[in-house]
């Protein structure tokens, strides 16, 4: 054998070496995704449906549960379904402190009891939260034992969590809280929720703006306004909008909002939003609608197309909601 044919025949066996040997690159890792873990609508026969919402958010190399659902059993059942593994997630956002999307926390915290959780910060909220001893009023003619802490409160009263050994991260206004992904911290001023603090996470990706939110209390046009302050360029928005008891009119101003003012790429209502909400973006969005069903998997990395779900009112074209939409009914 020659020594040039040797050589050749030693190069090519190198060639199927390094061919045959794992590289770890960003490209080998899980592609970009929003699982739907809890809600009431779905497809899945191995998942039980219950109102309530929790989505698991893998995006910009973390991994993200948002909200817990509403039943510790039927969350750790879906969770099994779907083979997710909860000791490997990087955080956990408690969008806001109604049970359905909170209930399921127990179940996180029995098989990861050291994950960090982001949660509203709220005056004696179930989460723990803090006040200066400065919030109330004082009477120094009193005598000391009827006094608060004797007359000598703490500068700073700490207040303790449903969960008292958990790794609380208490959030009062919007933060980045890793490269490129930001809880949006919004107080809802509607009639029954009002004071309510709710947070919705967003994620910026070279394509644009990921919108996930819980129950969007405050307004999903609000919340909306303030996700647009971070990047123009909504991609795609996921989770529940909070109309399902809305009028057809409301209906019609927010899907104008979503569609016309801030130009929404894609939509993903889940949840709270309505059936007759998931009938009028089916219609306006078409094939930007994403199915959001529990057990969905949404790409991130160029979305699925879902299909008509729900009945609501179904208008021919945009022009019926943008004449809606000048009417002055807040929503």
């Amino acid at each position: 054998m020659t020594l040039r044919r040797s050589l050749l025949i030693t190069a090519l066996l190198a060639g199927i070496v390094i061919l045959a040997t794992p590289v770890a690159s960003p490209a080998a890792e899980p592609g970009s995704r929003i699982t739907i873990l809890y809600d009431a609508f779905g497809t899945d026969p191995t998942m039980t449906k219950d109102w309530g919402f929790s989505a698991l958010v893998e995006v910009a190399g973390k991994r993200i549960l948002f909200d817990t659902g509403d039943n510790a059993e039927i969350f750790a059942a879906n969770v099994k379904a779907k083979g997710v593994d909860l000791t490997q997630l990087d955080f956990v956002v408690l969008s806001h402190r109604h049970s359905d999307h909170m209930a399921g926390l127990s179940h996180v915290l029995s098989v990861n009891p050291t994950v960090k959780i982001y949660a509203p910060k709220e005056g004696f909220g179930i989460f723990g939260s803090s006040l200066p001893s400065s919030f109330y009023r004082k009477d120094d003619s009193l005598p000391a034992e009827m006094r608060y802490y004797g007359g000598k409160p703490p500068e700073t009263m700490m207040f303790g969590s449903a969960w008292p050994k958990a790794r609380f991260e208490l959030i009062d206004q919007t933060t980045e809280i890793a490269p490129g992904i930001t809880l949006i911290a919004m107080v809802s001023d509607t009639p029954g929720t009002r004071e309510l603090k709710e947070l919705s996470l967003a994620a910026n990706t070279p394509d644009g703006l990921v919108l996930v939110v819980g129950c969007s209390h405050p307004g999903i046009d609000r919340i909306v306004e303030a996700a647009a302050a971070i990047n123009p360029k909504i991609r795609l928005i996921a989770g529940g909008f909070h109309l399902v008891v809305a009028s057809d009119d409301i209906i019609a101003k927010v899907v104008v909002a979503l569609k016309d003012r801030f130009k929404v790429e894609s939509i993903a209502p889940g949840h709270c939003t309505g059936e007759p909400t998931f009938a009028a973006l089916k219609k306006a969005f078409g094939d930007k609608y994403l199915y959001a069903g529990l057990g969905t998997s949404i790409s991130l990395e160029g979305g699925t197309s879902g299909t008509r779900r729900g009945e609501g009112p179904i208008f021919d074209d945009l022009a019926v909601y943008r004449r809606l939409a000048v009417r002055e009914e807040p929503y």
